[in-house]
């Protein structure tokens, strides 16, 4: 029997029980359990403790998530469709007219599908197999190509350039990015650049190119030696003069743009940094990292490492104390303003939200003690606790790894709705006990061994499948 079948014959029985007992939860662990939300309407069920799963997503994005913990799952919603094996061995995505899958993230494959009403579409497919192999397919010969590492090749507009060609790579290699050519032959050793920049440079003794207009780079005993003149960069007025670039490491490092003088000594203990546009802004730094002392019209910097450190930066307030031990951060994004704590970075970590036009509004709260507990309160009503938790603190923002890996951990778990509903669970389910204090709800599992309920009908139990106390009304624990 495949997973997929074991997964939906467990679901199809648990849910048939689940409609003839007519209670909110039936639990048969380790063969399954079946839990019902009778606001919603919903059932979700999970068998051979945190392996196998079956539940409905809520909204905003509603959908349904199935599996086999951690080897298989599946997650639907109205705009796509998630599968994971062993996740991140293997993922894939299906999206509204476009693909992606990935193993590993070395060999990856994405692009568009056709129109659902055509059996053609726009075709742009990517293909890589890393560090071997690449492709590009458009039906145009513009940006179409493949590519075998290190043999031969043509990459286009990949790895910040415009086109990349390779013969037996070290040998030969030719880059092209803005009208500029150069090659490498073998690289990085001898270098060759024309077109809009011209030069010549035998790698690590000497380089020198120049263009386009009064640009300019050259290079001696690399990385010790430098003098560079450099275009003002595309976030900058095209009318900007250039800014120019000097050193010899360690004795001396000068860097002089629009506005802006920065030089060092003795790199990287000592030096300074003066901007008078588009802010002023004036810093000192002794023995950097350490000591570094700087203020302008954009914020402060007061470093005394590792024993305090205090900037504020464009609206950024972070604080160190004992680095790397304690770090806060706080800063204001759109009308919420966020602060995070942290001891040893993930020791424990802490984020407070909160709403910057609506004071009075509870805050929102996010807390890790690593590996032992997570405790998550959006401050609306509804709160969780798991223990233990070992992967949320790492991956904040990867729901593919809360989903595939945070519940096989989740030896207890906690949480509490808007409603005033309330459910803990102990070892994935074999005990759990429910409670509701608006309608007057208490149920308790253990496992198959024992359940008791009381509801508006009344109390009523169940031991080793025989009941007692029942009475009538729909609030009856029912047996099979």
């Amino acid at each position: 029997m495949t997973i997929v079948r074991l997964t939906a014959y467990l679901g199809l029985a648990g849910a048939a029980a689940a409609f003839r007992a007519g209670a909110d939860e039936v639990n048969y662990w380790p063969a399954y359990v079946v839990r019902t939300d009778p606001p919603a309407q919903t059932q979700s069920w999970s068998a051979a403790g945190p392996f196998l799963f079956s539940l409905p997503r809520p909204v905003p994005d509603p959908g349904h998530a199935s599996g086999f913990r951690p080897f298989y799952q599946e997650l639907d919603d109205s705009e796509s469709k998630k599968t994971d094996i062993l996740y991140p061995l293997y993922f894939h995505r299906t999206y509204p007219g476009a693909y992606k899958w990935s193993i590993l993230n070395l060999i990856n494959g994405e692009g568009l599908t056709a129109d659902a009403a055509t059996t053609e579409g726009p075709i742009d497919k990517h293909f890589d197999v890393w560090p071997f192999y690449f492709s590009h397919e458009t039906g145009s010969p513009d940006d179409s190509y493949r590519a075998l590492f290190p043999i031969y090749g043509v990459m286009k507009y990949r790895l910040w350039n415009d086109r990349i060609s390779w013969v037996v790579f070290p040998l030969y290699i030719d880059t092209y990015k803005r009208a500029t050519h150069t090659t490498f032959a073998p690289w990085p050793f001898v270098q060759i650049t024309h077109g809009d920049a011209n030069g010549f440079g035998l790698w690590p003794l000497f380089g020198s190119t120049k263009g386009p207009g009064p640009a300019r780079n050259c290079f001696f005993l690399w990385p010790l030696g430098w003098n560079n003149t450099v275009l003002p960069g595309p976030n900058q007025p095209e009318d900007d003069p250039p800014s120019k670039q000097f050193g010899f490491l360690p004795f001396y490092e000068r860097d002089e743009g629009p506005g802006t003088i920065s030089e060092d000594y003795m790199w990287p203990f000592f030096g300074y940094i003066k901007r008078t546009s588009p802010d002023r802004f004036s810093e000192t730094r002794y023995f950097w990292p350490f000591l570094v002392q700087g203020q302008g019209d954009i914020g402060f910097v007061n470093r005394w490492g590792p024993f305090y450190t205090h900037s504020n930066v464009k609206g950024l307030d972070s604080k160190w104390v004992m680095w790397p031990l304690w770090h806060r951060t706080s800063w204001v994004d759109a009308d919420i303003a966020q602060s995070r704590s942290q001891f040893f970075y993930f020791l424990y970590w802490s984020l407070d939200q909160r709403s910057v036009s609506r004071p009075m509004a509870q805050t929102a709260t996010k807390r890790h003690i690593w590996p032992f507990v997570s405790i998550w309160d959006n401050g609306a009503g509804s709160r969780q606790v798991q223990a233990l938790s070992p992967f949320e603190v790492f991956f904040p923002e990867n729901p593919d790894v809360r989903e595939s890996w945070t519940p096989l951990f989740a030896f207890y778990r906690y949480s509490h709705s808007p409603s005033g509903e309330s459910r803990s669970s102990v070892l994935w389910d074999a005990v759990t006990w429910r409670r509701n204090s608006v309608g007057g709800l208490a149920e308790l599992h253990v496992g198959p061994l024992f359940a008791i309920r009381r509801g508006s009908g009344g109390p009523s139990g169940r031991i080793l499948g025989f009941d007692f106390g029942t009475k009538p009304g729909k609030d009856k624990l029912a047996n099979r």
